[in-house]
């Protein structure tokens, strides 16, 4: 009698994969962030009170906290901020790229357009409006953050990422909604240092598309005819906010 409720029961067959690292006090976030920024489930009215006996938290963080969404307007002023961002738009064909081997051997290797065409000979062109996420089993290096970060004996970060050439074809020749990755940042460390800046974060913000940062299970994933769904909170003029994504999977 009513489809979208058979819709659900059949949908409830598949895999549920969260794609999402759990909040908490601990939880990873760039080290560039000011000390003192993240204080969750703070204790504002508590058990017994006369008033009314419950229980009250806050919540403090910033927006690039933890598995987080990144609006354009992240990194480009006056870009989309999370206001403009539906519902409709919080779910994508999913395609997962695989790099582990590479980064084994690698670990500040960068995606290429070739390793994309390879995936595309393989499972099929991505799709117009797809998510894609970047797997390197980076997500592995949790719970602790030096290895997430990849902290180098001089202090410096160094991970695997995405490289702007691959980054160009997948939103000028592939027209994809949006790319993830398990790593703090979307470039790869040697890109970084190649331009100065993270070119391919901007590159994929300046042209109006979104991100998702610090995914983790992509190794329970297949590479294609997945779904990701990311929802948000409803807060307007956010950068960036935590974001709770998971897979739907056969």
């Amino acid at each position: 009698m009513y489809p979208l409720w058979n819709t659900l029961n059949e949908l409830k067959k598949y895999r549920f994969i969260d794609l999402t690292h759990p909040l908490d006090n601990d939880s990873p976030y760039w080290a560039g962030i000011p000390e003192g920024s993240v204080e969750l489930s703070a204790t504002v009215f508590d058990w017994g009170n006369p008033m009314l006996d419950c229980l009250i938290q806050t919540f403090k963080f910033p927006g690039q906290f933890g598995t987080h969404i990144d609006f354009p307007g992240h990194f480009i002023k006056d870009g989309k901020l999370s206001e403009e961002f539906t519902p409709t738009q919080m779910m994508f064909p999913l395609c997962v790229i695989d790099i582990t081997d590479k980064v084994a051997k690698d670990p500040l290797y960068a995606v290429t357009v070739e390793d994309i065409k390879a995936y595309e000979e393989k499972y099929g062109p991505i799709p117009d409006g797809a998510f894609v996420a970047l797997r390197t089993d980076w997500h592995k290096n949790w719970p602790d953050m030096d290895a997430l970060s990849g902290i180098a004996e001089d202090g410096s970060e160094n991970f695997p990422g995405w490289s702007l050439e691959a980054l160009k074809y997948l939103y000028e020749e592939r027209n994809a909604a949006a790319n993830g990755h398990e790593t703090l940042d979307t470039d790869a460390s040697a890109v970084a240092a190649q331009y100065g800046d993270l070119a391919c974060e901007r590159y994929v913000l300046s042209k109006g598309k979104l991100q998702i940062e610090v995914l983790r299970n992509l190794d329970q994933l297949p590479a294609a005819g997945a779904i990701l769904v990311a929802a948000w909170p409803n807060i307007k003029g956010a950068t960036g906010l935590p974001v709770r994504a998971f897979a739907i999977a056969e």
